[in-house]
Parts: structure tokens; C-alpha cells; sequence
């Protein structure tokens, strides 16, 4: 399994990848791992979490914005080869776009040793069409982030890589209906091109509901909610009945998620919920920019931005939240819905790409793609009706238990990898 994240570098795909591979191992399989090499894991290796039937190798790559994606795919396709001799591989699963490989390295691979299953976790051209997006609604600009406005000026020649994907797999797997259409509106693939699309699951033993009646998850859920705004009694035993609602917002802090756009419903979602508090937790270029515009709203105590978190910290977030809000104006897939539904918290999310294939009016509430009014009316109007969001909370959970866990994903992968 070739992927340019996996932990500690803990993103989209590395989560994804880390997970994928132990629900493979516990098959009975056996997965090597080829990632890009991380300076700390190298000096520590305790860094990597250890999986029973999981080998992590890291290679080489040149840290130059998109550029980094030839190198590593370059000093990856040689210790894959390398790898081969020594211990015959059955399957090659290629993780796109953090990988840039040549119609002719598809090919030797191909040759050499058989099947190659590409997942494709988006494009990068739509990548760059999110970040003109973002500009058109009033996000960050893109010159602010150096990885950003690599793909703003090199998509169209990274795409060339994409396409050799397209053309050189066995198979691809793109992450949603919206990803699969937007290859093939951009790649022209053949006629006899294999595609199925897989969603990720996420990990619903992390991305649990809350249990009140636990108390040390009690203490926990507690804690959480008195570190962010003023909680009422009801908010504190999680009930949705609460007047002093939390919302929460994961992503990057980046143009394209969208969060000026939800900064801009706030003020009338305050107004007819005066104690709502949102809290904003990523990494990125824009949170001085946030916090700028949450005091030109007046809104700045009613907002929080925590730039990072342990994962047992945000996955108590999720529980102990009582609405996700996920503005983002694109993406291959998105997982932050699921996370928030597996966690039994409701998620109000766009009409748009591939999230209502996640969530739709039985489960949550849509909203138009960059429209702060349309935001705030569907927050508001579930804030005002807690028996929807109760029966929302434990529908999201049933909905992502039964269609989106990464053993159901080590299944189908399996069956691609032995075709």
C-alpha cells in the first residue's frame, strides 16, 4: 500500500490508510506500508502506531510543494520493486493524489507484479477549482499558503499523473459518486475503465455517542462543555433541549472549508439563539483571519479556534457537541460528517459534491454551498427542535454502523485486490 500520509502524519489519508490496513491485517493479510519518510518517527520510532500484520517502510521525498509527490513516487515505486524481490507482493493499492507515477512506471509495476487498485481521494484540479471557489465567496486567499497556491498554478500539469492513474490501474476506487464524476468529466477514461466507488468508513469505536451514565464519560463530557462557553444545566446532561448550544467545525484552516462562510451565519444564528458558542478546531494559514473577522462581527466570545487536539480530545468534542456544521466547498469524500454522526451528534452540511451522499434530510440538514443566510435558517431551525435532533443523533449512528466502517471497506478491497 503506497500513501503519502500515514501516522503520525495524521490527515484525511493517513487515518484512512492506518485504519484500512489493520481491518486488512485482522483478515489474515499481510500489508506493507510505503509512506514518506517523517523526521521524528525516524529518530523515534515509537512515533508509528504498531499493527499485528502491518510493516511501514518510509522512503525518501523532496519537501517542495506537489513536487514532493514525484519524488516520493519515485523512491516509493523502487522500494516497492526492491520489496518484491525479496517477499513477492500479490496486490499493489495506490493512494492518489499524494502519489505522482508515469503511464510507463503504472505500467512496469503492472508487468512486474500484477494488480494495482487505485483509491482516488479526489483531484487536483478540483482542488484548485475549491480554492476559486473560495475566493468567489469571500474565503482566504490562496497566496497566504504556500501548498495552496502550488495547486492553484501546478494542478493542470499535476493532473497528467491523474490521468495515468485513470489508464493504468487494474482497477480505481473512487471515495464518492461526486469524485468518480469528476474524473470522468476531466480524464476521458476508456471504455473498458474500472471504477467502483467505496466511502470511507471512520473509526466508530473512537467516534462514539456519549454515555451519561458512565461517570468517569460524564466528568469527561463535563469538562468539555465548561471549557467552551457558558453551559447551561440541560447542555451539561446532554440534553438537546439545551439554551446554550455548541456547534463544532473541523478542517483545515483553509480557503476552501469554508469557515468565513459559517463566521458570517453566527451572527444570525445568535439571534435567535443568544448563548450559542461555535468551536473551530485546524491547523492552517487563516486563523488570525478568523479571529480578525469574528471581532469585526462582534461574535469573538462566542467563538473559539483551537489549532490542534489529541484525538481522545476531539473525539469527546464530537460527543459532547450538539450540532456539526461542515461548510467546506470541496471535497473527494469529506469524513468529518461521519465522524460527528458515529459520535451521535447531528450535521448540518452543503447541498453540494459528495456530502448529501452522506447526509441527507433523514440523518441531518442541508444548506446552499457558500450562503451564510441558508446556513443559519438550517442551524437555527434544528437548534429549535430537539426531538429532531435526538432522532437525528441515533439515525446518524444506525446510518454509519451499517455503511461506513473500515471493515466493510477491508472487505470490498480485498475482493478488488484478489480479482
Amino acid at each position: 500500500m503506497l500513501s503519502g500520509e500515514y501516522p503520525p502524519r495524521w490527515g484525511g489519508m493517513g487515518s484512512t490508510v492506518f485504519h484500512l490496513s489493520g481491518a486488512l491485517a485482522k483478515m489474515g493479510h499481510r500489508v506493507t506500508v510505503i509512506t514518506r519518510s517523517d523526521p521524528k518517527a525516524r529518530k523515534d520510532s515509537s512515533l508509528i502506531p504498531k499493527q499485528d500484520g502491518v510493516n511501514v517502510r518510509m522512503v525518501k521525498w523532496a519537501k517542495i510543494p506537489m513536487a514532493f509527490t514525484r519524488s516520493y513516487g519515485k523512491h516509493a515505486l523502487k522500494d516497492l520493486l526492491a520489496l518484491h524481490k525479496r517477499d513477492p507482493v500479490d496486490a499493489v493499492h495506490v493512494h492518489a493524489p499524494m502519489i505522482s507515477w508515469t503511464p510507463k512506471q503504472f505500467a512496469k509495476v503492472r508487468t512486474e507484479i500484477g494488480n494495482v487498485t487505485t483509491s482516488l481521494h479526489g483531484s487536483w484540479l478540483g482542488e484548485r477549482d475549491g480554492m476559486i471557489r473560495a475566493a468567489k465567496f469571500g474565503e482566504s486567499a490562496t497566496w497566504k499558503n504556500p501548498n495552496d497556491l502550488a495547486i492553484l498554478l501546478t494542478a493542470k500539469h499535476y493532473a497528467k499523473y491523474e490521468r495515468a492513474a485513470v489508464r493504468g490501474s487494474t482497477i480505481c476506487v473512487p471515495n464518492s459518486e461526486a469524485t468518480k464524476r469528476d474524473f470522468e468529466s476531466r480524464y476521458n477514461p476508456p471504455n473498458n475503465w474500472r471504477a467502483e466507488v467505496v466511502r470511507w468508513g471512520v473509526d466508530v469505536e473512537m467516534f462514539r455517542p456519549q454515555n451519561h451514565d458512565d461517570e468517569d464519560s460524564q466528568i469527561a463530557h463535563e469538562e468539555m462543555r465548561r471549557r467552551f462557553g457558558q453551559p447551561d444545566e440541560l447542555a451539561l446532561s446532554g440534553s438537546a433541549e439545551t439554551n446554550t448550544p455548541l456547534l463544532l467545525a473541523v478542517g483545515r484552516l483553509a480557503g476552501r472549508k469554508g469557515f468565513r462562510t459559517l463566521l458570517r451565519a453566527m451572527p444570525m444564528i445568535i439571534a435567535e439563539n443568544p448563548n450559542t458558542h461555535l468551536v473551530i478546531v485546524g491547523r492552517g494559514h487563516m486563523r488570525k483571519t478568523l479571529l480578525k473577522q469574528a471581532k469585526k462581527l462582534g461574535i469573538e466570545n462566542a467563538v473559539s479556534i483551537e489549532s490542534g487536539m489529541p484525538f481522545s480530545a476531539l473525539a469527546q468534542l464530537f460527543r459532547s457537541a450538539d450540532l456539526c456544521v461542515y461548510p467546506s466547498l470541496y471535497e473527494g469524500q469529506g469524513l468529518i460528517p461521519l465522524e460527528a454522526m458515529a459520535s451521535g451528534t447531528p450535521c448540518a452540511t452543503v447541498d453540494d459534491g459528495p456530502l448529501p451522499e452522506m447526509v441527507d434530510e433523514s440523518v441531518g440538514a442541508l444548506f446552499e454551498v457558500g450562503d451564510p443566510e441558508s446556513l443559519a435558517q438550517e442551524v437555527n431551525l434544528l437548534l429549535s427542535d430537539p426531538e429532531k435532533m435526538a432522532f437525528f443523533a441515533e439515525a446518524g449512528r444506525k446510518r454509519v454502523i451499517s455503511e461506513y466502517t473500515y471493515d466493510l471497506n477491508a472487505a470490498k478491497y480485498a475482493e478488488f485486490y484478489s480479482q
